[in-house]
C-alpha cells in the first residue's frame, strides 16, 4: 500500500468523522471466560487465548501472562501505527522489529512489599528498522506514531477505570 492508497481508505472515513463526530466513537471490548484453575479464556478476536498466573507467581509458563500480552498489545499498535505514518509519509520502511520490555516487581502483585508497585515500573518500546529515511526523518516518524498509537498513549495517559462486579 502507499500514501494515496492509504488516503484513499482513509479519506471517507475522515470525512464522515469530521460531518457526524459520532460516528468515531466505537467502544471496543474484550471479554474472557474464567474456568477451571487459576485462568481465564480470553477471545481474540483470532482465537480463544488462555491466560493466567506468570511463573514468577506460580504459574507453569503454559498459559499467556496478561502482562506479556500487554506488551504484545503495545508492540502490535504501535508496529501499525508506524508502518501506517510511514506509508502517509512516503518513507520506505523495508522490515524490521518492534520490542516491547517492561520491568515489574512481583513482590507487589504477591503481596510481599506494600511499597513494591504493582504493574510495571518502566516500559521501553524499541523500533529497530532497515530504512534509508534521515535521522530528522525518523524522528519525525517516532513522534507521529507515540502520538496516533493507541495503546502506547493509553499506556501514557490512562483514561478514568470504573469496575463493578454482576452476579450471573
Amino acid at each position: 500500500m502507499n500514501a494515496d492508497e492509504l488516503r484513499a481508505l482513509q479519506a471517507p472515513l475522515k470525512d464522515r468523522y469530521r460531518e457526524a463526530p459520532e460516528a468515531a466513537l466505537v467502544t471496543l471490548r474484550a471479554e474472557g471466560r474464567i474456568g477451571e484453575g487459576i485462568a481465564c479464556k480470553v477471545e481474540t478476536g483470532k482465537r480463544m487465548v488462555e491466560a493466567g498466573l506468570h511463573p514468577a507467581t506460580g504459574g507453569d509458563g503454559m498459559a499467556a501472562c496478561s502482562g506479556d500480552m500487554l506488551l504484545e498489545a503495545l508492540v502490535a499498535c504501535a508496529g501499525v501505527t508506524l508502518k501506517a505514518v510511514a506509508t502517509a509519509l512516503g518513507l520506505e520502511v523495508r522490515g524490521g522489529t518492534v520490542t516491547a520490555e517492561g520491568d515489574l516487581d512481583f513482590r507487589g502483585t504477591l503481596g510481599v512489599a506494600k511499597d513494591a508497585p504493582v504493574g510495571f515500573r518502566a516500559i521501553r518500546l524499541t523500533f529497530d528498522l532497515d530504512t534509508d529515511a534521515s535521522d530528522e526523518q525518523l524522528a519525525k516518524l517516532l513522534n507521529l506514531t507515540e502520538r496516533y498509537c493507541v495503546v502506547y498513549q493509553t499506556l501514557r495517559n490512562p483514561p478514568a477505570t470504573l469496575t463493578t462486579v454482576c452476579r450471573s
